[in-house]
């Protein structure tokens, strides 16, 4: 099984890295492809150039070889839609199972993006939450009924076919945020020990944020 975890990556820090850390060895990964977007349809547009968030993302996964950062995203360019990064995936990888993996507020955000409901045609719904957050079904609107349908509750589940099922896994939450990040450096602080220290020099160096 491999593992998608898309993002602006701006910048990348503790709290990506350590639920896709997790995530790979709880859900017995043979590895997790850490994609940065091009243009993100559903937010702002990144500080940091594509460029340079792809530095930065290379930098933070140096020594983890089972976190694998993919540029299919931005080789493509324009909007970076999920749908058609899994269908390229899909290309490649035949039937292996894919995972997408997201935090509770992607998920919760699902009916918002693009050609959402063809996700599951294409990988599992890995949703990645922290210890005692329970899913309130009666303001979930759409996503309820999915949830009926689809959600299992073994790792097993999602190894047996190659798309098609929800997954709620339980992560460690470190209340970290890029924006808070970008805030930091901005106001003069330090943002060391929030991400690995190869990216934290890497914006010291280049003056990132300021």
């Amino acid at each position: 099984m491999i593992g998608v975890f898309g993002g602006t990556f701006d910048p990348v820090h503790h709290g990506h890295l350590r639920p896709a850390l997790e995530l790979l060895e709880s859900l017995q990964l043979q590895e997790v492809r850490m994609i940065p977007c091009a243009v993100p349809p559903h937010r702002d547009s990144p500080i940091a150039s594509e460029q340079t968030r792809l530095a930065m993302l290379q930098l933070a996964v140096v020594d983890e070889p089972r976190l694998v950062v993919d540029e299919r995203e931005i080789r493509r360019g324009g909007s970076s839609y999920m749908v058609d990064t899994l269908r390229s995936l899909r290309d490649e990888k035949g039937d292996v199972p894919l995972c997408l993996l997201l935090g509770t507020d992607a998920f919760l955000g699902l009916p918002n993006w693009h050609e959402w409901r063809e996700l599951l045609t294409l990988a599992h719904i890995v949703v990645a939450h922290r210890p005692g957050w329970q899913m309130e079904k009666s303001e979930m609107g759409e996503l309820s009924g999915l949830l009926d349908n689809r959600e299992v509750s073994s790792v097993s589940a999602l190894s047996a076919k190659p798309a098609g099922h929800i997954l709620l896994q339980q992560v460690t939450p470190l209340a970290i945020s890029a924006t808070g990040i970008r805030r930091m450096i901005n106001e003069g602080k330090s943002a060391r020990f929030l991400m690995p220290d190869r990216v934290w020099d890497y914006i010291r160096t280049n003056k990132l944020y300021q």
